[in-house]
């Protein structure tokens, strides 16, 4: 039976927590560990956190000595997990019963894939759904897919085995984290689309990703996509050269413009259906 190793990098998301501990507590797939890994938080995080798992050996609590960054502590989150299956969960945010369940079931099936990815739920602060993330989609993944404009988040599983033949979380990142774990996950395999939302995302104001820290996200991702055509070794995009040194996130964003044109999605469309 495949055990699946929830990862949790917590920072000041304490007021939260109950949410996500009661989303994995009842889930309907028995066989997962939780690594939490505070990193130094502020707030009563880890006094809420020890409460809640106190008596379940499932949940295994760290904390970091001083304020090391989200891609830091995600990376070392990957350190202490021993499952085959691995995916990130965010404090704040919340599984569906059966996000678990349904993510084993398509490794069960085909054993080639290297990740899945389902659709998830946006909500308000108190984690009461508004609506589904439009975004999502089947991708074609190929050497120059970057998932730029977004087309797939949350919920994404992966092999434990896959990603110890990446390089692994970029440690220095401080946003963009996920998109950086994408990227070097698809570079191994496909992933396996689970059209259905298995993942509850609260918006609020202090999530690391929105409100003020959209813009630092956005150059942090185009980092990361510099980085992956550098990986990659890619030279050229659509006709247009890849700058040899990184300058600025526009030049990164205007070598992708030809993806978001209709002729190009259609093309998409078209090989995804020969698929």
């Amino acid at each position: 039976m495949i055990k699946f190793s929830i990862l949790i990098a917590n920072y000041n998301n304490g007021e939260y927590f109950a949410d996500c501990y009661n989303s994995l507590i009842n889930q309907t797939y028995d066989n997962w560990e939780a690594i939490i890994i505070d990193d130094c938080s502020t707030d009563d995080s880890l006094e809420i956190i020890q409460k809640f798992i106190s008596n379940d050996a499932r949940f295994k609590l760290y904390k970091n000595q001083v304020n090391e960054g989200c891609g830091a502590t995600k990376r070392k989150c990957m350190e202490y997990a021993v499952g085959e299956i691995c995916a990130y969960l965010d404090p704040d945010d919340a599984l569906y019963p059966t996000a678990l369940e349904k993510s084993v079931h398509r490794y069960n099936r085909n054993s080639a894939i290297v990740a899945t990815y389902s659709r998830m739920m946006t909500c308000d602060e108190n984690l009461n759904p508004q609506k589904t993330f439009g975004s999502t989609k089947q991708i074609y993944n190929n050497s120059y897919f970057f998932n730029c404009p977004i087309q797939f988040s949350q919920f994404f599983t992966f092999k434990k085995e896959i990603y110890l033949k990446t390089q692994g979380i970029n440690h220095y990142l401080r946003s963009a984290v996920d998109q950086d774990l994408y990227l070097k996950i698809l570079e191994h395999g496909n992933a396996s689309f689970i059209n259905e939302e298995l993942y509850y995302y609260r918006l609020h104001a202090k999530g690391i990703s929105q409100q003020k820290s959209k813009q630092s996200a956005k150059e942090s991702f185009a980092r990361v996509i510099y980085d992956t055509m550098v990986r990659r070794n890619l030279k050229n995009i659509n006709g247009k050269k890849i700058p040899d040194v990184y300058k600025n996130s526009e030049e990164i964003y205007s070598l992708l413009n030809y993806q978001i044109s209709f002729l190009y999605r259609l093309k998409i469309k078209f090989k995804l259906f020969l698929e």
